[in-house]
Protein backbone atom coordinates (compact mmCIF):
# COMPACT_ATOMS: atom_id res chain seq x y z
CA UNK A 1 0.00 0.00 0.00
CA UNK A 2 1.34 3.44 -0.84
CA UNK A 3 2.16 5.91 1.88
CA UNK A 4 -1.14 7.58 2.68
CA UNK A 5 -1.33 10.86 4.54
CA UNK A 6 -3.20 11.02 7.81
CA UNK A 7 -5.96 13.03 6.11
CA UNK A 8 -6.39 10.34 3.42
CA UNK A 9 -6.55 7.62 6.06
CA UNK A 10 -9.11 9.58 8.10
CA UNK A 11 -11.22 10.17 4.98
CA UNK A 12 -11.15 6.44 4.26
CA UNK A 13 -12.17 5.60 7.84
CA UNK A 14 -15.02 8.13 7.68
CA UNK A 15 -16.24 6.46 4.47
CA UNK A 16 -16.61 3.20 6.39
CA UNK A 17 -13.21 1.55 5.94
CA UNK A 18 -12.73 1.19 9.68
CA UNK A 19 -9.85 -1.25 9.29
CA UNK A 20 -7.76 1.61 7.83
CA UNK A 21 -7.67 3.10 11.32
CA UNK A 22 -5.01 0.52 12.15
CA UNK A 23 -2.68 2.50 9.88
CA UNK A 24 -2.96 5.46 12.24
CA UNK A 25 -2.53 3.20 15.25
CA UNK A 26 0.62 1.67 13.80
CA UNK A 27 1.96 5.11 12.93
CA UNK A 28 1.48 6.72 16.36
CA UNK A 29 1.43 3.95 18.95
CA UNK A 30 5.15 3.96 19.79
CA UNK A 31 5.54 7.73 20.10
CA UNK A 32 2.43 8.15 22.23
CA UNK A 33 3.27 5.09 24.34
CA UNK A 34 6.65 6.68 25.11
CA UNK A 35 4.92 9.88 26.21
CA UNK A 36 2.57 7.98 28.49
CA UNK A 37 5.35 5.91 30.06
CA UNK A 38 7.36 9.06 30.74
CA UNK A 39 4.37 10.75 32.32
CA UNK A 40 2.79 7.81 34.18
CA UNK A 41 5.92 5.73 34.85
CA UNK A 42 3.93 2.51 34.43
CA UNK A 43 3.97 0.49 31.21
CA UNK A 44 0.81 -1.55 31.83
CA UNK A 45 -1.20 1.52 32.74
CA UNK A 46 0.26 3.35 29.72
CA UNK A 47 -0.84 0.55 27.38
CA UNK A 48 -4.35 0.64 28.78
CA UNK A 49 -4.62 4.41 28.51
CA UNK A 50 -3.18 4.40 24.98
CA UNK A 51 -5.89 1.95 23.89
CA UNK A 52 -8.49 4.21 25.47
CA UNK A 53 -7.01 7.21 23.66
CA UNK A 54 -7.11 5.47 20.29
CA UNK A 55 -10.73 4.54 20.96
CA UNK A 56 -11.56 8.15 21.96
CA UNK A 57 -9.88 9.46 18.81
CA UNK A 58 -11.73 6.94 16.64
CA UNK A 59 -15.07 7.92 18.12
CA UNK A 60 -14.21 11.61 17.72
CA UNK A 61 -12.88 11.54 14.16
CA UNK A 62 -15.92 13.51 13.02
CA UNK A 63 -14.82 16.28 15.41
CA UNK A 64 -11.33 16.44 13.86
CA UNK A 65 -11.49 19.69 11.87
CA UNK A 66 -8.00 19.51 10.37
CA UNK A 67 -7.05 22.87 11.91
CA UNK A 68 -3.91 21.13 13.13
CA UNK A 69 -2.16 17.93 12.13
CA UNK A 70 -3.75 14.68 13.26
CA UNK A 71 -0.60 13.91 15.25
CA UNK A 72 -1.00 17.13 17.25
CA UNK A 73 -4.72 16.55 17.78
CA UNK A 74 -4.10 12.98 18.95
CA UNK A 75 -1.15 14.06 21.10
CA UNK A 76 -3.50 16.48 22.85
CA UNK A 77 -5.94 13.63 23.59
CA UNK A 78 -3.13 11.48 25.01
CA UNK A 79 -1.60 14.33 27.01
CA UNK A 80 -4.93 15.42 28.53
CA UNK A 81 -5.87 11.83 29.37
CA UNK A 82 -2.52 11.33 31.08
CA UNK A 83 -2.94 14.55 33.07
CA UNK A 84 -6.39 13.41 34.18
CA UNK A 85 -4.97 10.06 35.27
CA UNK A 86 -2.09 11.72 37.12
CA UNK A 87 -4.53 13.99 38.89
CA UNK A 88 -6.64 11.07 40.07
CA UNK A 89 -3.51 9.11 41.09
CA UNK A 90 -2.30 12.11 43.05
CA UNK A 91 -5.59 12.27 44.96
CA UNK A 92 -5.39 8.53 45.69
CA UNK A 93 -1.82 8.83 46.92
CA UNK A 94 -2.62 11.83 49.08
CA UNK A 95 -5.40 9.89 50.76
CA UNK A 96 -3.14 6.90 51.36
CA UNK A 97 -0.30 9.09 52.57
CA UNK A 98 -2.46 10.99 55.01
CA UNK A 99 -3.42 7.74 56.69
CA UNK A 100 0.17 6.46 56.77
CA UNK A 101 1.87 9.79 57.42
CA UNK A 102 2.72 9.09 61.04
CA UNK A 103 4.17 5.66 60.32
CA UNK A 104 6.53 6.45 57.48
CA UNK A 105 9.85 8.22 57.27
CA UNK A 106 10.04 9.39 53.66
CA UNK A 107 13.51 9.98 52.26
CA UNK A 108 13.51 12.71 49.62
CA UNK A 109 17.23 13.10 48.94
CA UNK A 110 19.05 11.27 46.17
CA UNK A 111 21.29 8.35 46.94
CA UNK A 112 24.51 9.78 45.51
CA UNK A 113 26.16 6.38 45.08
CA UNK A 114 23.23 5.25 42.96
CA UNK A 115 23.40 8.31 40.73
CA UNK A 116 27.15 7.95 40.28
CA UNK A 117 26.68 4.39 39.05
CA UNK A 118 24.04 5.31 36.49
CA UNK A 119 24.80 7.02 33.25
CA UNK A 120 24.09 10.70 32.74
CA UNK A 121 21.03 10.11 30.58
CA UNK A 122 19.20 8.12 33.22
CA UNK A 123 20.08 10.71 35.84
CA UNK A 124 18.74 13.54 33.69
CA UNK A 125 15.51 11.60 33.07
CA UNK A 126 15.21 11.16 36.82
CA UNK A 127 15.64 14.90 37.30
CA UNK A 128 13.07 15.64 34.60
CA UNK A 129 10.61 13.40 36.46
CA UNK A 130 11.14 15.59 39.53
CA UNK A 131 9.94 18.67 37.64
CA UNK A 132 6.30 19.72 37.74
CA UNK A 133 4.27 17.74 35.19
CA UNK A 134 3.83 20.62 32.74
CA UNK A 135 7.55 21.46 32.80
CA UNK A 136 8.52 17.81 32.34
CA UNK A 137 6.02 17.46 29.51
CA UNK A 138 7.34 20.52 27.69
CA UNK A 139 10.95 19.27 28.03
CA UNK A 140 9.96 15.79 26.83
CA UNK A 141 7.91 17.06 23.89
CA UNK A 142 10.57 19.52 22.77
CA UNK A 143 13.73 17.45 23.23
CA UNK A 144 12.60 13.82 23.11
CA UNK A 145 9.67 14.01 20.71
CA UNK A 146 11.24 16.77 18.60
CA UNK A 147 8.05 18.78 18.58
CA UNK A 148 8.19 22.45 17.66
CA UNK A 149 6.95 25.09 20.08
CA UNK A 150 3.93 25.58 17.79
CA UNK A 151 3.04 21.88 17.97
CA UNK A 152 3.47 21.85 21.74
CA UNK A 153 1.26 24.94 21.93
CA UNK A 154 -1.49 23.15 20.03
CA UNK A 155 -1.09 19.93 22.00
CA UNK A 156 -1.26 21.71 25.35
CA UNK A 157 -3.90 24.17 24.14
CA UNK A 158 -2.00 27.24 25.27
CA UNK A 159 -0.37 30.20 23.57
CA UNK A 160 2.96 29.98 21.80
CA UNK A 161 4.36 32.67 24.09
CA UNK A 162 3.31 30.65 27.14
CA UNK A 163 5.04 27.54 25.76
CA UNK A 164 8.25 29.50 25.20
CA UNK A 165 8.09 30.79 28.77
CA UNK A 166 7.38 27.29 30.10
CA UNK A 167 10.29 25.87 28.07
CA UNK A 168 12.59 28.56 29.47
CA UNK A 169 11.41 27.93 33.03
CA UNK A 170 11.68 24.17 32.52
CA UNK A 171 15.29 24.50 31.42
CA UNK A 172 16.06 26.72 34.40
CA UNK A 173 14.34 24.32 36.80
CA UNK A 174 16.34 21.43 35.35
CA UNK A 175 19.56 23.45 35.62
CA UNK A 176 18.70 24.28 39.25
CA UNK A 177 18.19 20.57 39.96
CA UNK A 178 21.60 19.81 38.46
CA UNK A 179 23.26 22.49 40.57
CA UNK A 180 21.37 21.45 43.71
CA UNK A 181 22.61 17.90 43.31
CA UNK A 182 26.21 18.98 42.61
CA UNK A 183 26.07 17.45 39.16
CA UNK A 184 26.40 20.65 37.17
CA UNK A 185 30.15 20.39 36.57
CA UNK A 186 29.89 17.02 34.86
CA UNK A 187 26.94 17.93 32.63
CA UNK A 188 26.94 21.71 32.09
Amino acid sequence: MKNLTDIEIIASVKKGNHSDYTLLIDKYKNKEFSLLVRMLKNEMESEEILQDCFLKAFKSLDNFRQESKFSTWFYRIVYNTALTRLSSKKREIELEMSSLENHLDIKSEYDYQETEQKDVSKFIHKLIEQLPVKYASVINMYYLDNMSCEEISQAMETSLANIKVMLHRSRNALKDQLIKNNYAEEIL
